[in-house]
């Protein structure tokens, strides 16, 4: 791995991991802001208390050493969030640009993190 992809899968991957801590943080404290928007979205509210943990989890699966497995579900989980997210808003017909930002570049560092990742963060293929 080129120093050049390090860099980009840290800086990615740190970003990412801030932004799904921070958010996963939010909807388990039930913040009035995101009560409001996963109102707006017609979501149950306990939805946020499962949704938010399992950001917090994939923030540790994606960050721990080893456990590759793991990692990949972590990645595809929150690929699957983030694109709900901006389907989500697409469905009630939202226009708000600043509804789609953070989705939005939530799933670029998703892909870049993935990408980018060192090779003891992969699966090893074995050709049986």
């Amino acid at each position: 791995m080129t120093k050049r992809n390090k860099i980009i899968y840290w800086i990615a991957t740190a970003w990412l991991s801030l932004g799904m801590l921070s958010t996963g943080i939010v909807q388990l404290l039930k913040m009035k802001e995101e009560i409001a928007l996963f109102s707006q979205l017609g979501y149950p509210l306990y939805f946020m208390t499962i949704l938010g943990g399992w950001k917090i989890l994939g923030v540790v699966a994606v960050l721990i050493p080893k456990f590759t497995l793991l990692k990949e579900w972590a990645y595809a989980g929150f690929f699957f969030a983030m694109s709900g997210a901006v389907f989500s808003h697409i469905a009630i017909g939202d226009t708000s640009i600043s509804a789609y930002f953070g989705p939005l570049l939530l799933l670029v560092l998703i892909v870049l993190s993935w990408y980018f990742r060192p090779a003891e963060r992969k699966i090893v293929s074995t050709n049986l």
